[in-house]
This record gives C-alpha cells, structure tokens and sequence, in this order.
C-alpha cells in the first residue's frame, strides 16, 4: 500500500514539475522558411495572394485530398478569405489583413482539433535572377499547445517542415504557370497596313532575340524623343525567312499615323504597308512558342487549300512585352501570313 501511495505522490511530482515547466515554456513564437524562386516578384505575389491558388501547392490541402475548401466573396487582396475542412487536417480559415507590394499579411484560425490563431506573414525580396520569398508565422502558445509541442519537439520542428515543402510546391507551380501557353489560329482577315518608323537587318536565325532586343529600343526611343504618335502596338516584318540556309531578312518596326520624314543620321527609316489579306493566329505566352505558332499558321493554310503570298511579309505583332507583362505566360503576339485574295 505504502509503495502504491509512492508511486501516485511520483505521479503527482512529475506532473507538477511538467507543468511548471511547460508553464515557464516562451509563450510567443517565430517561425520562417525562405526560398529562391526564379520567377518576376510579381508573378510569385500574385499567385500566394490569391487563394484559389492554395489547393495546388499548401502542403496540408495536399496530405488531405477529401478535405472541402470554401471561398469568401472575395479571394486576393484585403479581405479575402478562405476556409477549409477536413478529417487530416481538421477545421479552420484565413483571412488577408494588409496586402503591400513587397509583402502580405494574413490572419489563421484554427478551430478543430482545437482553438487557437496566428498571424502569418510573406515577404518577396526581389533579386537578379528570381525572388528570395519568405513565409512566416508569428503568435502565442496557450497551456495546451504549448504540452503538445513540448512533447513533439517544438512548433518550429513541426510547422518548419511543412512550410519548406510548401514553398517547394509554390516554386513547381509558379513556374508551371509560366510555362502556360496557347496558340488559336483566327482565320482569314484583312490587315489594314499603314505607315510605320523602322530599323532592318539580316541575320542568323539563332540571332533573332538579340537583333531585336538591340534595334526595337531605338525605334521606340525615336518615336518617344520625336513625340510621333504611333497607330498601334509594334511589330516585326519578315521578308525573307529562310529555314534552309538559316537565313533571316527583317525589319523591327512602330506603326504611325503618318508618313514621317526622320532625320539622315538616325538610322531610323519610314515604311509603309499596303493592306493585305492574310491569316491571322494568336498566341498566348512566352516567346519561345513562336515556332509552333507560326507552323500552326502553316499547317492552317495548307489544309484550308489556301495560298501563301510569297511577295508579301508576313508580320509579328506584339500586343504587349516583357517590360510590361511580369508573366510570360500572358504575352500576346498576332501573327499575319499574307495569302492569295480568293476571287469570287
């Protein structure tokens, strides 16, 4: 009897001195993760600041695929909220407190297993070749959380995993994102010419990016300097394009409103285009999809039973460029291949 009453007075001994301990435990916490993401700041932000987003790459969405996810009327930006449900990952959700342009701040609350809630925090540091991100949360510790952590190691060693995963999944998505692209041929419209300032060359086809990135500044730098008013997004004119001998003739051009007479030492020259008919083809995305843009063309004239007009350039016209647009995934490029006007 006397060695069961020293066993119950053992018992009470560690449980008090466990919860003395836990007690003087540091309430508050910090827990972060950073990653280098290779992709605009922009892109990164947009994607963590939407919350439609989150199912693709939150690394607890992903351990509970049953799990319901709701929406607020509102899911990026101030006030957006989220909320989810799950048997693995239990009951909670999230709300957007404060959104800046190099940063996010959010509100979590957790309901089951049980109550509590933190502030988490982004930051987007922008660098040379990508985005250092960080993902954080900040809070404090009631008695209870502070005994299940203690016996699991510590909130960083249990959460800190978790954000490293989930920053492993936003860097796969962020960068599935911006491999998007899509190619829809228009069909047969008439282009309708005009005036236009340029600048031509002859090259390698390998040389293409870098003939254009040197020539378009200081064609655009010509008509911004001379305030001429320009009549559309601009373009590149192929003459000759020629796959067998890797040969390419073209022209990188600003449309205009009006003939413009350009000085003889600038190096910049006026075009003029005839309207023409021609088939039309959109693409949506990165550059480097040109080619199955352009052979999308092809392939639609070829089986439409249409006629290609050799003497005529086709153009490449840019709705918009990598110094506006973050993503590439959401540049726009019309292609023009001229044809043969079918008679009637």
């Amino acid at each position: 009897m006397k060695v069961l009453k020293y066993i119950l007075l053992l018992l009470l001994l560690m449980i008090v001195a466990g919860s003395i301990y836990i007690a003087t435990l540091e309430n508050n916490y910090h827990v972060k993760r950073t990653r280098v993401i290779e992709a605009p700041a922009e892109v990164v932000f947009d994607i963590i600041n939407d919350y439609k987003s989150w199912p693709e790459w939150s690394p607890w969405l992903g351990q509970d695929p049953n799990a319901t996810v709701a929406y607020g009327a509102k899911t990026s930006g101030v006030g957006a909220t989220y909320s989810w449900s799950g048997e693995i990952i239990g009951e909670g959700n999230m709300e957007t407190l404060s959104v800046l342009e190099d940063s996010i701040s959010q509100k979590i609350t957790f309901i089951k297993p049980w109550e509590s809630s933190s502030n988490v925090y982004w930051k987007l540091n922008p660098k040379k070749n990508g985005t250092v991100v960080t993902w954080g949360m900040t809070g404090e510790l009631d008695f209870k959380s502070k005994a299940f952590m203690a016996f699991n190691g510590g909130i960083d060693k249990q959460v800190g995993p978790d954000y490293v995963l989930g920053l492993i999944k936003l860097d796969s998505v962020v960068n599935a994102k911006m491999q998007e692209y899509s190619i829809t041929v228009n069909g047969v419209t008439t282009h309708g010419g005009g005036y236009y300032l340029y600048q031509s060359t002859s090259c390698k086809m390998e040389e293409l990016p870098q003939k254009f990135a040197e020539m378009m500044p200081k064609v655009i730098s010509y008509v911004e300097n001379n305030n001429i008013t320009t009549a559309g997004p601009p373009f590149t004119i192929y003459h000759t394009f020629d796959s067998e001998n890797n040969a390419v003739i073209m022209s990188v051009a600003v449309p205009v409103t009006e003939r413009v007479i350009t000085s003889s030492d600038s190096g910049i020259l006026t075009g003029f285009l005839k309207p023409f008919i021609a088939v039309k083809t959109t693409l949506k995305g990165d550059y480097k999809n040109s080619k199955e843009a352009w052979n999308t063309a092809y392939k639609y004239i070829g089986d439409n039973n249409l006629e290609q007009l050799e003497i005529a350039p086709a153009i490449e016209v840019y709705l918009n460029t990598p110094s506006n647009t973050a993503n590439p995934a959401n540049l726009r490029t019309e292609i023009f291949v001229p044809i043969k006007e079918e008679k009637p």
